[in-house]
């Protein structure tokens, strides 16, 4: 599909999709033909403002694939007189969930137009239709009465992009939770963790992918904003182009086989250019309940930060809830991480 023939916002079958109040651009949504381009202006765009992380062209192709979230119904972009993508939107949410998640971008060069609060009213307007979707397949599989959770719209920003924090507050957002990216260098002395008896650390493997996820939606189940991962979300993580199995880990109970604990990393070559390190990145974190408190954790974090370092990496990073109600900020800071970077979420309720 080329820019030239590409058709407008579909209907589907499930109604008119919103229309982007902003006639300086031409709006449709994304396609497979788009990936070059789409990631060209995420790129264009965060090498003006420096986010930690940014989607790369290998994300995009997998966003394209998904089921939970079709880009036909779920993305915008915004097309100049040249068919240069200039902005875009693009929404996902879980079958029944409590919230929906926005992403956009504007190009540096169309920032200041009004663009950013169009496709901010775009997300919001596609956010109640996702919610009244969801409330038309329960009422058909359950019958009346049946309606479902207030539509809720969730951005997240990194705390120095102030003129986007800016425009949330504008339009009646408000931070709910705010997440530290945590660092630890990998030239200090690295701490010892052992495991008790009875537990194994090994390392994650393919063949253990399905019970680890079950393992995290137990573990999870009680943390603020977390809602169960499906196959296909949970395929993201494991499938995640910068994602390293190598670098990551499982601890077993040595009698059951049970996944108990699991750690899962990323690297990100690129931050040697953009951030002037290297760094192993821990994506999952996770110990069930009933394990707590018999030091899985921190032997994770140990293992991590031994295969960070002989993969001549310089630091151990992670992002965490600054009210994780399972105390791991301490646990961080006791190992050697410190904080360097603040994220906010921010919630609309429609």
């Amino acid at each position: 599909m080329t820019h030239n023939d590409a058709p407008g916002l579909p209907a589907a079958g499930f109604g008119e999709l919103p229309a982007v109040d902003f006639p300086e651009l031409r709006w449709r949504s994304a396609g497979p033909g788009d990936l070059d381009a789409w990631a060209a202006l995420i790129a264009r765009t965060a090498a003006a403002e420096q986010p930690v992380w940014f989607e790369r062209r290998a994300d995009l192709e997998q966003i394209m694939e998904s089921r939970n979230n079709p880009v036909g119904r779920n993305t915008v972009l915004g097309l100049d007189a040249d068919g240069v993508p200039r902005a875009y939107a693009r929404l996902t949410k879980n079958k029944d969930g409590a919230k929906a998640h926005g992403f956009c971008a504007v190009d540096p060069h169309w920032q200041r137009r009004g663009a950013g609060s169009a496709l901010l009213s775009w997300l919001e307007a596609r956010t109640r239709q996702r919610f009244a979707e969801d409330a038309g397949a329960r009422q058909n599989n359950a019958g009346r009465g049946s309606t479902g959770p207030v539509p809720r719209l969730r951005i997240f920003i990194e705390q120095k992009q102030q003129h986007q924090c800016a425009l949330l507050q504008e339009s009646g957002y408000g931070v709910v939770r705010y997440y530290n990216e945590m660092h630890r260098p990998l030239s200090a002395p690295l701490p010892e963790a052992p495991l008790d008896h009875g537990l194994e650390l090994v390392p994650m493997d393919p063949g253990l992918s399905e019970a680890v996820r079950l393992a995290h939606n137990q573990v999870f189940a009680d943390h603020w904003g977390s809602e169960p991962r499906d196959e296909e979300a949970w395929g993201f993580v494991i499938n995640d182009p910068l994602a390293r199995p190598d670098l990551s880990a499982v601890v077993l109970a040595g009698n059951t086989g049970e996944v108990v604990g699991y750690q899962l990393a990323s690297h990100d070559p690129d931050t040697a250019v953009t951030r002037g390190f290297t760094e192993g990145y821990t994506d999952l974190l996770g110990v069930r309940r009933e394990y707590r408190g018999r030091g899985i954790a921190q032997a994770l974090l140990a293992d991590a930060m031994r295969r960070f370092a002989a993969a001549g990496m310089d630091k151990a990073s992670l992002d965490v809830d600054s009210e994780n109600p399972t105390g791991a900020m301490a646990l961080y800071r006791k190992m050697g991480y410190v904080p360097v970077n603040t994220s906010l979420a921010w919630d609309k309720v429609l």
